[in-house]
């Protein structure tokens, strides 16, 4: 077994690209996954199983783009779900999950069936975000709420505010809005939340988070329990993220700076616009470099494949 090093800390960060499949993506822990998903749902649906699926999706024709999910499960009665890890932001993140879930949905009317049977599973999908998903929304008004690092999504009547089509949702994280401190921690979603920002810097499973069903990431969690093969990804994966982050930064403050500039010359939104594309360039271009996938280079910044790939 490989031996921990004290600048990886002492357990496996669930915010890196391995840490995430690591601890959700693996048949051997399925009961973390499922554990995580209730706590999202609170006692609105109770999951009680689930079989992995492909990641990949292909277009239906060629000019349809291929997707890939981080993942991708099955629930005992049939229910989809899409859970993504997101670490950059993405201008269009919402309209991706809406993409997502139509690509999903639209497989589930497998030819042959009759005109009339619409019967669909129910959908959802699961966004673990490293940003404010609104933090350059038009209104540029916070949302007022109690839980603002918490979006629950689902189809309903404008008016009354009664849920219109139940099978349908979306539950979103924005992880740097959640600034709980231990004392505070009411809900088992709480605990995970706080878990998921804090546990790479944690040395023991503290009091406060509840060991029944905490207790197994803290066991299996150990770095120093790596294999060398499973180290050296997670390495990797942990430079990859940090790497990002440097490289997001410096991107966002020239795409700042360039958006204010074209936006006194030339008007605030088509400056702001032009600064976020170039941002995403920036950024594409340095991840191509780091030998970063071209699939996931364009699904980390909003650009198409074909984009990336001239850079």
């Amino acid at each position: 077994m490989a031996k921990s090093k004290k600048h990886l800390g002492r357990y496996v960060d669930p915010r890196t690209d391995f840490g995430w499949k690591f601890y959700f993506g693996r048949e051997d822990n399925k009961i973390l996954l499922i554990e995580f998903l209730n706590s999202l749902f609170q006692g609105d649906k109770i999951i009680s199983d689930l079989r992995y699926k492909p990641v990949e999706q292909d277009g239906d024709y060629e000019e349809m783009r291929r997707v890939v999910f981080d993942l991708h499960c099955i629930g005992r009665d049939g229910e989809v779900f899409i859970i993504e890890m997101q670490q950059l932001f993405q201008e269009f993140f919402k309209d991706r999950a809406v993409y997502y879930t139509s690509r999903l949905i639209n497989k589930q009317l497998a030819r042959g069936k009759k005109g009339s049977d619409y019967y669909l599973p129910e959908v959802y999908f699961i966004g673990i975000l490293e940003f404010d998903m609104d933090r350059n929304g038009s209104s540029g008004i916070s949302r007022v709420t109690e839980r603002p690092y918490f979006y629950d999504v689902a189809l309903c009547d404008k008016l009354t505010k009664e849920i219109f089509y139940d099978k349908l949702g979306y539950k979103m994280i924005s992880l740097p809005l959640f600034n709980k401190q231990p004392e505070e921690l009411k809900t088992v979603m709480d605990q995970w939340l706080y878990l998921l920002k804090h546990l790479s810097t944690m040395d023991r499973l503290p009091s406060f988070l509840d060991k029944r069903i905490f207790g197994l990431i803290f066991e299996i969690g150990e770095i120093g329990k790596l294999t060398e093969e499973e180290l050296m990804s997670y390495e990797a994966s942990l430079k990859h993220k940090r790497d990002a982050e440097s490289v997001i930064n410096s991107a966002m403050k020239s795409g700042e700076a360039l958006g204010h500039a074209k936006g006194l010359a030339e008007g605030k939104a088509k400056g702001v616009a032009e600064g976020e594309r170039k941002k995403a360039l920036e950024t594409a271009k340095a991840f191509k470099e780091m030998g970063l996938p071209i699939a996931d280079i364009a699904k980390g910044t909003g650009l198409s494949v074909e984009e990336v790939e001239k850079l």
